[in-house]
């Protein structure tokens, strides 16, 4: 049965303008420069420049200017407040107190920055092997069903589609019919192609397709197509002692070999993507420098954008609500649209700026909690941090640090890295002391650099040297500390001299 009551509800909602800052809190600065240029393109009220265009001019000339035209002694008569449109006109004409002069002039100066974008041109790796089929004495038939093999070889050279899959996909698609044994005769064919190795379905043939075009023919190549075709398993396991006595290698032919097929490329498709490919930059949010055992700490300047609202809109809300017309619904709706493109404008730049300030007391905290760190540069200096240990400082929640922390730079004199790098969690050492995982990662990095490549040391030796340095930390903590370095087993790291 249905009842009628009254119920209060407290609730916590996030304002829109609330969500614009958190997204643009999180944006790199790369992706806040592209955010900047849509919001100029979807909102004509917004505009990007500075907002002083008369820094050089004469200071009396400007006084003298100010006093003509005083943005407080409006000369026009203030319309009444419509009760249906909620807003003060005023609040649109005067933006910031800026002066109406600054704003007039669209001129540029010889200190502006002028920022171009480096455009490369070159042939895709799928091109580059189109230009080789065409020089093959080929039927029709057979073009068509070699092209359809090349698109579908990814950009590292591979093929990873099965045959039996291409023949199916060739009879539905193109209405093409083909047997196994013609399209892995077209295969063969582009296998030919450059670079060596292209075509290939797997790593080992791959590795095969090159070493067998390397000319002359002496025997530490063959030895090394020997170890690929019949103990490819056992080389990448780096069973190095059941090759040698099953080929009677010595140690000087296997290392030989292991050498030719070291000067292979596991990705040949890679050596002409990465010509064709934009290079890309990592631009710092932050940079931080040290003068006379003082850091200094300054914001990449694309983070602090120059923008302004239209002037022309501005004058537009004023002429239009001067002489509006109550009974004109069209009038109205476009003076509500002006309005709208006026407040989000507002807001953006508004956006712009927390965020600017958001990122500098972040990073003021994070300065001061690892000082010595980005004063010596040593892995070793850095403090155990988490991201509620900023929290506290700045009083802003857990997930406006992470926010910050997760996708920007920071530019050092010892190097630019990801600024989520710096926290880690911590643990004791057996002298009670609390020190960050980032400092036993760097002590077992060292270890394992410096350790003897014939015999490398075991997880197990890792725990006890680790141990006899202080740091009291089990085996499979060793192992996953090992994992998070992109380090392998011992038995994996074994070279030979």
């Amino acid at each position: 049965m249905l009842k009628q009551r009254l119920q209060q509800k407290l609730l916590q909602k996030l304002s829109p303008q609330q969500i614009q800052l958190m997204k643009l809190l999180q944006l790199p600065t790369l992706l806040l420069e592209q955010r900047i240029k849509e919001e100029i393109e979807e909102n004509p009220a917004l505009e990007e420049g500075a907002d002083e265009e008369f820094e050089d001019a004469d200071d009396s000339q400007a006084d003298d200017f100010e006093d003509d035209f005083d943005p407080d002694e409006k000369d026009f008569d203030e319309p009444e407040v419509d009760p249906d449109n909620e807003f003060d006109i005023s609040d649109y004409i005067e933006d910031d107190e800026i002066p109406n002069y600054k704003l007039a002039a669209n001129n540029t100066s010889a200190d502006d920055e002028h920022k171009e974008m480096p455009m490369s041109s070159s042939f895709s790796f799928q091109e580059h092997l189109l230009s080789q089929l065409g020089l093959r004495d080929l039927t029709e038939h057979e073009d068509l069903v070699a092209q359809h093999i090349i698109g579908n070889i990814d950009d590292a050279g591979y093929l990873q589609r099965d045959i039996h899959s291409l023949i199916d996909d060739l009879a539905f698609s193109l209405n093409l019919r083909t047997n196994f044994k013609e399209v892995l005769g077209l295969l063969r064919i582009i296998q030919e192609f450059d670079p060596p190795g292209v075509g290939a379905r797997d790593l080992q043939e791959c590795l095969l397709l090159q070493i067998r075009r390397k000319t002359p023919r002496t025997a530490p190549i063959e030895n090394a197509a020997i170890l690929l075709e019949k103990n490819f398993n056992d080389f990448t396991k780096k069973h190095y002692q059941k090759i040698q006595k099953k080929h009677n290698f010595s140690d000087e032919d296997l290392k030989d070999a292991i050498d030719e097929i070291l000067k292979l490329n596991p990705k040949p498709g890679n050596t002409l993507n990465e010509a064709g490919r934009s290079a890309q930059y990592v631009i710092p949010d932050f940079i931080v420098s040290s003068t006379n055992s003082e850091l200094e700490l300054t914001l990449n300047s694309r983070n602090a954008p120059d923008l302004k609202i239209s002037r022309t809109y501005t004058e537009m809300l004023e002429n239009m609500a001067g002489n509006r017309n109550k009974s004109d619904a069209r009038q109205k709706e476009a003076l509500m649209f002006v309005k709208q493109k006026l407040d989000g404008a507002k807001w953006f730049i508004d956006a712009i700026r927390q965020r600017q300030n958001t990122l500098l007391v972040t990073m003021e905290a994070i300065l001061n909690l690892q000082k010595e760190y980005f004063l010596t540069g040593d892995e070793t200096k850095i403090r155990p941090m988490i991201l509620k240990d900023v929290a506290d400082i700045v009083l802003l929640d857990i997930s406006t640090i992470s926010r910050v922390a997760n996708s920007k730079y920071v530019q050092t004199p010892y190097g630019t890295f990801l600024l989520k790098t710096l926290f880690s969690e911590s643990l004791q050492n057996e002298e009670g002391e609390e020190v960050s995982t980032r400092e036993v990662k760097k002590i077992l990095k060292d270890c394992i650099t410096a350790e003897n490549k014939t015999k490398p040391v075991t997880d197990e030796q890792l725990t006890k040297i680790l141990k006899e340095k202080g740091y009291n930390i089990a085996r499979r903590t060793v192992a996953k500390y090992r994992e998070q370095l992109n380090i392998p087993v011992a038995r994996l790291r074994k070279e030979l001299v």
